[in-house]
């Protein structure tokens, strides 16, 4: 059994002990938008301070409303707001935790009319331009950060995190290409980074010696005009002397150019960045960003570049990491596979934040826990993320399971996008369902079609079928041309396509397959081929830790992509990983055509017309990614035989490759019986 050691030992920071190495992250939720909102986050708050991680980052929340995330985000400046903050953390104290309280001011990023910076200059991420503090107002700024913490404290947080990086408003103020100021909190380095100093210097002098105060610092900007690693080390030498306890790492600004938590970045990528900030301290340092097993956050610890781990998505994805590690359980966690399509996706496009791998994150109060009122006998048919995922949750509330899959593994589609570039993160989530289904005692049925009669006669209870999706063959000339081939013959290597290569259907599948055919799956295993490929300066000798310019490697495959539709091709694609997708294809030269009518497929290759011009693209296979079917044979002939069967994933619904909806369907369901 992994020796987790390191990141079991208690930690002192300030007066403070923490139990062990593991620190739950700030993160945006948006949970405050619902019902029962503060029931919610305690709800929330104290099921992960139940699974013993060491210190919870709630937030966070703006000092003043310039500087809200968008309109009605969380603000904390009354003292009429205590009571509704001491419900989460006397629900988190209650389970045995500590948690802080992270003040963020977004600064030019606040998605609201009258929004601030320390100069004006719009972010290509907002609608908004900011007006540009005067010294006064940045002043009562200051004094509106220390007011907010002094409120924290009182409402029971152990301490304050304040938000120095990712590009909001402290950070603007620290970062040249958003300072152009030439009074005091301007001009110079000492001049920039006076305004956090002052920040910093003010809560803790407000607070006294015992609150915990931590501070987040951008230990790489990755922007053009962003600080070197020599100015990020004297800042967080001062960081310390103004009266920090711990400083925090965040990587990058919202608006760089370069991924920075997505799955297509490396395991503990920034680990040079951080360990620039550990050496120039005395105090603690938590590494963070990409660090989602027990196994990198020891390996990090180790290294010397950290003495703790941030991770706030794995706490999504398992409420219960740091007690798995604990008991040496760690093939039980539920593993964050950072695709970011129910939390950062969800949060970029004004919805509240869950989990695709753990649907009940954020959703706890929804969720009875616990063993069912009457137990049953189970059959589900379909072994991919519905099919497990139900199976599991039903085990769960005590059922009895047998579960067939006609293949000779378990994962259904799943075994196709772990072989994507930048995916690779879906085999933890292929270990998870088969412990767990394992451990909870599932019957599975391997290579076995399960049969109408054998359903019919089995004496089940319920059956519940998984069955999935089968590719959609568009109707045109040539279809069942040997060029033809699908999605599923691809990545599953039972075609080996040629180096000229169309493809048909521009949605998810598709900037996946292309993906598939181009990409070098080392950029997302291997951080140095990471940085080659994006331009990034690791040692952040020049300023904001950018190259002047991204490797360009020849490519595998000469691939063009077709839509019908007259838009944009990844217009659908998710908010925080599509702008990755699209930027690599761009780089290996793929051709994307909008609005085309496929004619034919034949020896020449594929015909196409657009905007009422006929085409011949010479190419050696064209894949079709145009969609799915459900696959509904069996559920017909159950149904024929008086049978009610239950239909979830694909099979009751063909999109594309969607497990957030299909395991989220599939929970749902189990807890319901």
């Amino acid at each position: 059994m992994a020796n987790f050691d390191r990141i079991l030992t208690p930690l002192n920071v300030g007066s403070t002990v923490l139990p062990n190495r593991m620190v739950m992250g700030a993160m945006h939720t948006r949970l405050e938008t619902l019902d029962r909102p503060h029931e919610r986050l305690a709800a929330f708050y104290g099921t992960r301070a139940a699974g013993e991680i060491g210190l919870i980052l709630g937030g966070g929340f703006s000092p003043n409303p310039e500087g809200v995330m968008e309109e009605g985000g969380p603000l904390f400046n009354s003292a009429s707001q205590i009571e509704e903050h001491r419900l989460v953390t006397q629900a988190v104290h209650g389970a045995g935790g500590k948690i802080i309280l992270q003040i963020l001011h977004a600064g030019r990023y606040a998605k609201v009319p009258h929004c601030v910076a320390p100069s004006s200059g719009k972010a290509r991420i907002n609608t908004f331009s900011p007006h540009a503090l005067n010294n006064e107002e940045a002043w009562r700024t200051i004094a509106d950060f220390v007011n907010t913490a002094e409120l924290a404290i009182e409402a029971g947080y152990d301490g304050i995190e304040v938000m120095g990086s990712e590009g909001y408003l402290i950070n603007e103020f620290t970062a040249a290409v958003t300072n152009q100021r030439d009074d005091e909190f301007g001009g110079s380095f000492e001049g920039r980074i006076r305004f956090p100093l002052e920040v910093v210097r003010a809560v803790r002098a407000r607070l006294g010696g015992a609150p915990l105060l931590i501070y987040r610092i951008s230990s790489i900007d990755l922007m053009d005009g962003g600080m070197p690693a020599s100015e990020i080390a004297e800042f967080a030498k001062q960081v310390e002397a103004a009266g920090a306890d711990l400083i925090n790492t965040g990587v990058g600004w919202h608006e760089s150019a370069v991924p920075t938590i997505a799955a297509s970045v490396p395991r503990a990528a920034w680990r040079e960045a951080i360990r620039n900030v550990k050496q120039a301290v005395s105090i603690p340092v938590m590494a963070s960003n990409r660090i989602n097993t027990p196994e990198v956050a020891e390996e990090l610890i180790a290294s010397g570049a950290a003495d703790l781990v941030s991770m706030a998505r794995p706490l999504l994805a398992d409420p219960d990491f740091a007690k798995k590690t604990r008991l040496g359980i760690v093939d039980e966690i539920n593993t964050c596979i950072g695709c970011n399509q129910a939390c950062l996706d969800r949060i970029f496009t004004e919805r509240t934040a869950t989990c695709l791998v753990n649907p009940r994150a954020g959703r706890e109060i929804e969720f009875p826990m616990g063993k069912a009122s009457t137990f049953k006998r189970l059959a589900v048919v379909g072994g991919g993320p519905a099919g497990m995922a139900f199976s599991i949750n039903a085990a769960e509330r005590g059922h009895q399971v047998t579960l067939f899959e006609a293949e000779s593994r378990l994962g259904g589609q799943l075994n196709m996008a772990k072989e994507v570039p930048g995916k690779a993160e879906f085999n933890e989530m292929l270990r998870y369902f088969n412990v767990r289904l394992h451990k909870l005692g599932v019957t599975v049925r391997l290579g076995e079609p399960a049969s109408a009669d054998e359903l019919v006669a089995g004496g089940f209870d319920e059956v519940i079928l998984a069955t999935g999706v089968t590719p959609r063959v568009p109707d045109f000339v040539g279809i069942d041309h040997f060029k033809a081939v699908t999605y599923v013959d691809v990545l599953t290597g039972k075609v080996v396509v040629g180096s000229r290569v169309a493809i048909i259907g521009a949605g998810g599948i598709g900037f996946d397959v292309a993906e598939f055919l181009l990409g070098d799956a080392e950029e997302s295993l291997d951080r140095h081929a990471f940085f080659r490929a994006w331009g990034v300066d690791p040692e952040n000798i020049r300023h904001g830790g950018l190259t002047s310019g991204r490797s360009h490697g020849k490519p595998r495959r000469s691939v063009h992509m077709f839509q019908r539709k007259d838009e944009p091709l990844g217009k659908r694609l998710g908010k925080s990983t599509g702008w990755i997708l699209k930027a690599r294809l761009r780089k290996a030269s793929v051709t994307m055509i909008a609005g085309a009518t496929y004619n034919a497929i034949d020896d020449e290759g594929l015909h196409y017309t657009v905007d009422g011009t006929s085409h011949v693209l010479p190419v050696d296979h064209v894949v079709l990614c145009a969609g799915q079917n459900s696959n509904r044979t069996l559920y017909d002939e159950i149904k024929a035989r008086g049978l009610n069967p239950k239909l979830i994933g694909g099979a009751d619904v063909a999109s594309e490759l969607d497990a957030l909806r299909a395991i989220d369907q599939a929970t749902r369901l189990a807890v319901s019986l």
